[in-house]
Formats: C-alpha cells, sequence, structure tokens
C-alpha cells in the first residue's frame, strides 16, 4: 500500500510544472551543476550520460529519487535542498525528451 501511495506521489510530483522563470532556472542548474559531473553536453564525465538513450531503461521513479537524495557512495549530491519533488520529476522529464540544446 505504501508502495502505491508513493508511486502515485511520485506521478503527480512530475506532471506540475514550474513557471516559465522557474524551468529557465532549472534548464541553467542541469546545463551547469549537473553537467560539471555528468558533462556539459550531459554526455558522462565523471558521473554517467544523463541523454535519453542513456536513461531509456531507468524509470521515472527511481531518478526523481536519485536527484533528490543523491546516491550513496558516490559523488552524487542529494538536490532536495535546492529543487522541490516536483521540480526533480520536471528535471527528469525533460531528461528523458532531450534538455533543449543539449544535444
Amino acid at each position: 500500500m505504501g508502495s502505491l501511495l508513493f508511486s502515485a506521489g511520485v506521478a503527480c510530483a512530475a506532471s506540475a510544472t514550474p513557471d516559465a522563470a522557474r524551468r529557465t532556472e532549472l534548464i541553467q542548474m542541469v546545463r551547469n551543476d549537473c553537467g560539471s559531473c555528468h558533462g556539459m553536453r550531459l554526455t558522462g564525465g565523471l558521473g554517467l550520460p544523463l541523454t535519453p538513450e542513456a536513461l531509456k531503461d531507468k524509470s521515472p521513479e527511481a531518478l526523481i529519487q536519485t536527484v533528490l537524495y543523491g546516491r550513496s557512495g558516490t559523488p552524487m549530491p542529494p538536490w532536495n535542498p535546492f529543487l522541490t519533488e516536483a521540480e526533480a520529476g520536471w528535471i527528469v522529464d525533460i531528461l528523458l525528451k532531450g534538455l533543449p540544446d543539449a544535444r
């Protein structure tokens, strides 16, 4: 039951769209902050690639959790001090589709 509620919460979070100004900030965050480890074109570096091809077999829920809480034992930090769950869901959605101008 808890898993079902968690999944429903993630689905709701992922469907929320930040306003235009925040979307611009989030895209810049992905390009600059995520890009510093995942490569400026998000094709990999210290961190794994964040391209649609590289992420296609990953669940959006797992990706949102990684964005928010990081990955223990790796350099991947938690971003939950800076992002809401809805914003993390939006970032995951654009990464799965392909970040604009990042290909």
